[in-house]
């Protein structure tokens, strides 16, 4: 009996101490990232906001789109005799615009929060995210590489060496190379459809949120597989976009780049639950 219980008087129970958590309960995420439904006027939405974006901080957005538009230019010199690479591998440059764009989603992240976007602070948003950014960066650069030799194999196999430029144009256009042309649109369908998926909304999240970059790109890929339609709907108007403003060499780019990468921050706030 207790000093302070009186004769007669039960001692109090003690509590139950509480069972400890399974390895299966320790090892799970505290809480599943929810993502919002969509509507097929979303991503018109987004190019809406990302252009109000542009127009808020038009000096930053030019700079980003000068970038993507003498990227092109280089892209399209050092590539210009080795069109195997270059049809893969500008392909799998336009897919890569969320992880070029990491500057504009700080802008559009601090418009989102009020204050003003600064310049510097864009060019250094990496910064604060490095070692996930570098992960997913090197998981895009491994797809690109395996995107470029599986189109090699395609040109080695339907003709014999390898064509020039002009000569890989002209036979995309020849009804004789029906099954090339099937053959290269698969492939590349495949892994265009791939690194779209899983990289969508991803950089975003990563700047956004302290999340690794696995967490990041299967959020991504559960966004597409769950809300098919709509995020088709996005890729052939992001597609459609960044086709147009490719011409006249590329200038278009000046503009539709920080657009589109304005809009892309959009997309990931609409799609993921705070």
């Amino acid at each position: 009996m207790s000093p302070s219980t009186t004769p007669g008087e039960a001692e109090p129970a003690e509590p139950a101490s509480e069972p400890a958590p399974s390895v299966a309960e320790a090892a799970a995420p505290a809480r599943r990232i929810e993502l919002r439904p969509l509507s097929f006027a979303d991503p018109l939405r987004w190019l809406a906001a990302g252009w109000r974006d542009f127009l808020r901080a038009p000096g930053i957005g030019l700079f980003y789109g000068a970038c993507f538009m003498v990227m092109g230019w280089a892209l399209l010199k050092v590539f210009e005799h080795a069109p195997a690479y270059t049809l893969a591998l500008s392909a799998g440059f336009l897919l890569m615009g969320p992880f070029l764009c990491l500057g504009l989603y700080r802008v559009s992240q601090r418009l989102e929060a009020g204050e003003r976007p600064d310049f510097g602070d864009s060019l250094l948003a990496w910064d604060t995210r490095t070692g996930q950014l570098a992960i997913f960066g090197f998981v895009l650069l491994v797809l690109e590489m395996l995107w470029g030799r599986a189109t090699l194999v395609v040109f080695a196999v339907s003709f014999d060496g390898m064509p020039d430029f002009k000569g890989s144009l002209l036979a995309l256009l020849d009804r004789d190379n029906l099954p090339f042309i099937a053959a290269w649109a698969a492939v590349g369908a495949v892994f265009a459809g791939l690194i779209y998926a899983v990289s969508v909304i991803s950089i975003p999240m990563i700047l956004h949120r302290q999340t690794d970059a696995v967490t990041a790109g299967l959020t991504s890929l559960r966004l597409v597989l769950t809300q098919t339609g709509v995020m088709l709907w996005w890729a052939l108007l992001l597609a459609a976009l960044v086709f147009a403003a490719l011409l006249p060499w590329f200038a278009g780019l000046l503009v539709v780049g920080p657009v589109t990468g304005h809009a892309t921050w959009h997309a990931y706030r609409s799609a993921v639950a705070d």
